[in-house]
């Protein structure tokens, strides 16, 4: 889902949706829907808001997209199991409204039909570090990440970033002024709204989520 790619100060290098997303995609399929059903009702019902979410082990990372949505990760980035999806996506009231799933592309070199969902509906997202930084206030800034490149060729091992690491490459001064920092690999996505969507549950996004503030206007 395009929508995904606002998450990224990287984004036009990391993300490529699959090929099939340059036409016409399909309506939602009989499988599709049983799919989204099921996890809307489970999701819903046991991460309603953003505090469920880190008392199960979530961690914020993105300020609020364009959509509506802010995003808190699990770092389990193989989806087996719909109770478990990778990430999860959050008004800026704490409402629960979309999940994202993901598989490896290493295991995967095309998108697969995760949970029988058509696989065109699967965007690629290439590996970088993301981190969010401290400052000296006590808040935190979010949508922070360096390249994949970047991070080799200083010499670090991308498998498992670490605070001094972004020191390293100058994305940070301290160790201490890093929270959270952590790899997000070479995945196949897919996100899914679980807030009823009148554009479909897979579409970039969703007109009955408000964002707090409107998106800015293209220079």
């Amino acid at each position: 889902m395009l929508r995904r790619c606002a998450l990224f100060a990287l984004a036009a290098m990391l993300v490529a949706p699959a090929a099939a997303r340059a036409g016409t995609m399909p309506a939602t399929s009989a499988v599709e829907s049983a799919f989204v059903s099921k996890i809307r009702a489970d999701l819903t019902h046991r991460f309603p808001t953003a505090a469920n979410a880190e008392k199960a082990g979530y961690r914020r990372f993105s300020n609020e997209d364009e959509t509506g949505a802010i995003s808190y990760v699990n770092l389990h980035w193989v989806s087996t199991d719909p109770k478990l999806p990778a990430q999860l996506w959050y008004d800026v009231k704490g409402r629960l409204i979309g999940a994202d799933y993901s598989v490896l592309q290493r295991d995967h070199p095309s998108a697969p039909a995760l949970f029988g969902v058509n696989p065109a509906r699967l965007q690629k997202i290439g590996a970088h570090v993301h981190y969010v930084r401290k400052n000296a206030d006590g808040s935190l800034t979010y949508d922070l990440a360096v390249g994949a490149k970047k991070w080799a060729a200083a010499g670090l091992n991308l498998a498992h970033p670490t605070a001094a690491g972004l020191v390293k490459v100058g994305a940070v001064k301290s160790t201490a002024d890093v929270d959270f920092v952590f790899l997000y690999p070479s995945i196949w996505d897919l996100g899914v709204w679980l807030v009823p969507n009148s554009n479909g549950p897979f579409a970039d996004s969703n007109p009955n989520v408000q964002p707090s503030k409107p998106a800015p206007s293209s220079p």
